[in-house]
């Protein structure tokens, strides 16, 4: 696992952009696996200057989701499709018609999972998923003790995860939903290359188990060290509780082998 140390959180934004843009260099029309939430948000930002100022066209990428509410309608502004479609596609050039998700609004929620898991595979796989970690280490929805082998699936939010998301809905609880859709672990790992971004001394702990631990369901992004190309970029203070924080810093020196993509 490649593990790049960097100072902060833009730095490391800068650095995932970057290898984004050598990808759609490579192959323009790429398939991209995107995560919600703040931590991804400095990738977003820098890769669509690198639009902006003409460094790189995007216009032909797609973009997977990792994950979507169950039961709200796409339109909702909180869906993560709207989500996704703000941050990610519109500032990227990218039209809805290149966008993949799971139907969170279906009546057979269970067939929609097990579609949107087909529908991957014949896309061509994800070339390159981006990943966001909890604090107890989850990665997607896949809270702890979550089988590493699992395939995108429904998931019942948490309490502490519905509190915690209520500010996306002017504070009331009531109106977060109780179900996700999540791709599973084992749907993630079949991407060609893994990329998990964490920022935060808040993250320090679930770095450490997730690169220096076992590979164990109670860390579900431990699972990463199963990947053939998993590359983890953190800030100093994510890094802090790392014991081979020297090593990895002379190792990669912010140089990870993007290349192998």
């Amino acid at each position: 696992m490649e593990v790049v140390i960097v100072p902060d959180a833009r730095s490391g934004g800068e650095l995932i952009a970057e290898a984004m843009a050598q990808l759609l260099r490579r192959k323009p029309d790429a398939l991209l696996g995107v995560a919600t939430g703040s931590t991804p948000l400095p990738v977003y930002e820098a890769l669509a200057e690198a639009v902006r100022s003409g460094a790189v066209d995007a216009s032909r990428a797609r973009i997977a989701q990792l994950d979507e509410y169950v039961g709200l309608p796409a339109d909702h502004p909180e869906s993560y499709r709207s989500v996704l479609r703000r941050e990610v596609l519109e500032p990227l050039g990218v039209g809805m018609d290149a966008f993949m998700g799971p139907d969170g609004t279906a009546e057979d929620v269970q067939g929609a999972c097990r579609a949107y898991d087909s529908a991957l595979a014949e896309a061509g796989g994800v070339d390159l998923q981006l990943l966001g970690i909890g604090t107890d280490g989850h990665i997607g929805f896949n809270e702890p003790c979550s089988s590493l082998a699992s395939r995108t699936r429904i998931k019942t939010l948490t309490q502490q995860t519905r509190v915690d998301n209520a500010r996306f809905f002017d504070g009331d609880i009531e109106q977060v939903p109780h179900h996700v859709i999540t791709q599973g672990i084992g749907t993630i790992l079949e991407a060609r290359h893994l990329v998990l971004l964490a920022t935060g001394e808040g993250k320090a702990d679930a770095v450490a188990a997730t690169v220096e631990g076992p590979v164990a369901a109670v860390c579900p992004a431990s699972a990463l060290q199963l990947h053939p190309h998993a590359t983890v970029v953190v800030d100093e203070a994510a890094a802090s509780k790392l014991k081979l924080a020297d090593y990895f810093r002379h190792t990669y020196a912010n140089k990870p082998d993007w290349q192998g993509i």
